[in-house]
């Protein structure tokens, strides 16, 4: 197996994610609840209300790569797309500083910062990933080729089938602006599953998959920014997980601010079949 390790001069990949996430989380804890947090600042480069917690959290992680002297090309739901440095087309690092904005502004307890590199602003591409649980200060972290890890620990995802009691994440987000087809397609899932869930922060509930707390999560919506998912993505699949489109393709898309997507992605292959079946079998009767 070719394993593509990317270093960032003397510091390797893991290590620059990290010590970036852990500055966003200093500088956002004190943040979180609070009126300050909520201020509003027009629209992003990926479309949503910018709030004064997510440029706080973009700002940090833009002076740590420039402090470090890194040349990058920065993808970020905010500002769009930086070029960092002499060589920014050599290497691309796809952030959502902090993904669940809602919930930190509200002072819910589950939000997280998502960061991922790559050699091209593709899904595909991402060679490595960190996701950190910003409240417990949890990192999740995966390599192409080499495993995907929670606080340094390899996990594995779930390799539970049953569909029925499994627990699986269902992003309803929206959900009055869906148009029919999306609105049944969800309702069944809702209607056949004991135990759905949505917490409000795609990236971390991803990882949730990749170490099996839970066992599926779906976003049918089209409204899944890439650069949400980007290094969860990566993290869900070297865990063992299975994550495609709602057909059940392979997912691949261009990184930018803009683009969406939707997945499914389960524990096992055997899971993930079955709700496939679920989503797209006609049942109009």
């Amino acid at each position: 197996m070719l394993v593509i390790r990317i270093d960032v001069g003397e510091m390797n990949s893991l290590k620059l994610l990290e010590e970036c996430a852990a500055e966003i989380r200093r500088k956002i804890i004190p943040l979180v609840g609070t009126a300050e947090a909520a201020k509003t600042y027009g629209r992003g480069a990926g479309g949503d209300l910018t709030k004064e917690i997510d440029l706080r959290a973009e700002k940090t992680l833009i002076e740590k790569i420039m402090d470090k002297g890194i040349s990058c090309t920065i993808i970020s739901e905010e500002k769009g797309t930086i070029k960092v440095g002499s060589e920014p087309e050599n290497l691309y690092l796809i952030c959502d500083p902090l993904d669940g904005t809602t919930n930190a502004i509200h002072g819910i307890p589950f939000f997280a910062t998502s960061i991922a590199l790559a050699k091209k602003p593709f899904l595909s591409q991402v060679e490595s990933a960190l996701v950190m649980d910003i409240v417990r200060g949890i990192v999740y972290t995966a390599e192409k080729g080499r495993g995907a890890y929670k606080n340094d620990e390899k996990i594995a995802s779930s390799q539970n089938i049953d569909f029925e009691n499994s627990v699986i994440g269902v992003d309803v987000n929206t959900y009055k602006s869906l148009n029919s087809e999306m609105h049944r397609k969800i309702t069944k899932i809702l209607a056949l599953n004991k135990h759905p869930r949505y917490f409000g922060a795609n990236a971390l509930q991803l990882c949730y998959v990749a170490d099996g707390t839970s066992d599926a999560f779906i976003d049918i919506r089209r409204k899944m920014r890439v650069i949400d998912m980007a290094a969860a993505y990566l993290i869900v699949k070297e865990a063992g997980g299975v994550i495609t489109t709602p057909k059940g393709e392979k997912l691949e898309a261009e990184i930018t601010p803009q683009r969406r997507v939707s997945i499914i992605a389960a524990g096992n292959k055997r899971l993930h079949k079955e709700i496939l079946r679920l989503i797209n079998e006609d049942n109009h009767d």
